[in-house]
């Protein structure tokens, strides 16, 4: 996900402080990894230079001062074309599990050991997003059908792989 691109999209509701831009974002989309205060005011600060916001002025009191930005016009287009602008699914075909299932087999190691261990590991996330999504709001839910949806390709991916082993170690030393 592109924090800077969300941030600035949800400046494009309406001006903001930093302060309650970094809540919002965390509302919407920190579920489990909630935004550092220092990542907003740096990409706002790169934002401001970058003239996609400005900043509407500051407001002293007894802490710091507060600057409340706005979304510049420059900005409401790169937010725009960023929305309408698809992402491409699976950009690499190379993962991390599969390489480590071709070295397995290359090293002449347990390959079904190591798909065994991640299909647990993925039935264990799979299990804590089910119970994420029980009592919660549709923002939520919508957000752990996604990652359980992900889990559950990866989990036809080494079901498949495990059927196949034998055949792939043959092509591998063939090779």
């Amino acid at each position: 996900m592109n924090n800077s691109l969300t941030l600035l999209g949800l400046l494009g509701r309406a001006p903001s402080y930093g302060y309650d831009l970094k809540h919002s974002y965390d509302r919407y989309f920190g579920a489990g990894k909630a935004l550092a205060f220092g990542q907003v005011y740096s990409t706002l600060a790169r934002m401001v230079r970058d003239e996609l916001i400005r900043a509407l002025g500051e407001e002293t009191g007894g802490g710091p001062d507060r600057k409340k930005y706005e979304i510049t016009v420059a900005g409401k287009d790169k937010v725009r074309q960023w929305l309408f602008t698809p992402d491409v699914p699976s950009e690499s075909l190379q993962s991390n599990l599969f390489a480590k299932t071709v070295i397995a087999l290359l090293l002449d190691d347990d390959a079904d050991r190591l798909l065994d261990v991640q299909r647990a590991e993925h039935m264990v996330r799979m299990r804590e997003l089910t119970r994420l999504k029980q009592g919660a709001e549709l923002l939520q839910v919508l957000m752990c059908d996604h990652g359980l949806f992900h889990i559950e390709a990866d989990l036809r991916w080494i079901d498949l792989t495990s059927a196949r082993l034998s055949q792939l170690t043959k092509e591998l030393r063939s090779a």
